[in-house]
């Protein structure tokens, strides 16, 4: 398996339902540490604009970035979200 199959295939969860893959959980992270340094010039250091700023910005780019991974990973078969999802608890 190649490591874009890794990155692209949705995870499984304990319940059976697919949950997002690994690119749309690492665009997160990314999303937000790039706006959060990028916005705070531009806030002047004020922290409730800073945050104003995070929230409006990386909805939009995130809105797009999951629509374009979402059509990236039609079709990949499912993985499991961790090793020990599907075994019985006793």
């Amino acid at each position: 398996m190649s490591l874009i199959d890794f990155l692209l295939a949705p995870r499984k969860d304990h319940r059976g339902w697919n949950t997002p893959n690994e690119a749309s959980r690492i665009l997160l992270i990314f999303v937000l540490v790039i706006v959060s340094y990028w916005a705070w010039p531009i806030s002047d250091g004020m922290i409730y604009m800073w945050l104003t700023i995070i929230i409006m910005v990386s909805t939009f780019i995130l809105s797009i970035g999951w629509l374009i991974l979402s059509y990236a990973s039609q079709n990949r078969e499912s993985r499991k979200l961790t090793p020990s999802v599907g075994k019985k608890q006793s």
